[in-house]
């Protein structure tokens, strides 16, 4: 029976990495979760445990301290591509280099009325991610955001589903949607206004699920991904995943009480978790943009 050494990679997860920028009395905060991968010719270090090849994981994370010293970590994409075209061009056995941010907002505390210079306060679970992916003869870069919390009280259906003989659920034609995006999607090229691509993408997708009257959330999630397409022609693939975080309907009746469709209990668990891609006919080849491990 042979064995072989299969796809691999290895890195540093989950760098904690926080800049001030000081322009005066004003501060500039950025908080950042950075991760790399490194994938190349490492089957030595697995089969003999020989080492030459093996960029420690602690340089790795002090190569990420340093570049955020040596030069102003701008926007996360930007950040992550000087990272992994450094770690590609300067390790002669690897050859891809993948790179992940996470970046966690902060907002300025206001003081009487005026943001103060230098106090924050986090503002939410919305991340906003990337994930570069540099290979010697291409790169790939996935953008997009986490946990971006959205509720519409109205617009919103559910019915025409197969009723058999463990379905409970009632049909409605008013019903509340709510979920927290994660949202994932793919940039051809890289000459890219990264900030305003980001902040017109979240426009869209919010704008359309607040005005696209819903018949389930499927049906929203691929008019949010469609929407994003036809807007933003350097955006190849949209995906989604959205948790339905359910409304029920409270029996206010033993109480003697009517319930128009005001009163409810939001469930956290269990709950639907839809997910889907959407992508334009005329994309170009994904590569290892999406694939966590691929030689």
């Amino acid at each position: 029976m042979g064995i072989s050494l299969g796809p691999n990679q290895y890195g540093k997860a989950e760098v904690r990495l926080v800049t001030v920028r000081r322009d005066g009395p004003v501060h500039h905060l950025r908080d950042l979760t950075v991760s790399t991968a490194l994938r190349g010719d490492l089957e030595a270090t697995h089969l003999t445990g020989d080492n030459h090849a093996v960029l420690a994981t602690d340089t790795q994370k002090n190569t990420v301290y340093a570049f955020a010293k040596q030069q102003d970590v701008g926007e996360i994409e930007d950040f992550a591509l000087r990272l992994g075209r450094h770690f590609v061009a300067t390790q002669e056995k690897i050859h891809t280099a993948r790179v992940t941010l996470a970046e966690h907002a902060w907002d300025r505390i206001a003081v009487a009325g005026s943001p103060h210079d230098h106090a924050f306060s986090r503002s939410g679970d919305e991340t906003r991610t990337t994930t570069v992916t540099v290979r010697e003869d291409l790169v790939r870069v996935v953008s997009g955001v986490d946990g971006l919390v959205v509720l519409k009280s109205g617009g919103s259906e559910f019915h025409g589903f197969p009723r058999e003989e463990y379905t409970t659920l009632a049909e409605t034609d008013d019903r509340i949607l709510a979920t927290a995006v994660t949202a994932r999607w793919r940039y051809q090229g890289t000459g890219i206004d990264w900030a305003k691509s980001h902040r017109e993408i979240k426009r869209t997708m919010l704008e359309t699920f607040a005005t696209k009257h819903s018949l389930s959330l499927q049906q929203t999630l691929y008019a949010m991904g469609e929407a994003v397409l036809l807007a933003r022609p350097e955006v190849a693939e949209v995906r989604l995943s959205l948790p339905n975080k359910h409304h029920f309907l409270v029996d206010l009746s033993p109480f003697g009480l009517e319930n128009h469709n005001e009163v409810f209990y939001a469930a956290d668990r269990p709950y639907g978790l839809i997910e889907g891609t959407v992508v334009r006919d005329d994309a170009e080849e994904p590569g290892p943009a999406w694939t966590d491990a691929v030689l």
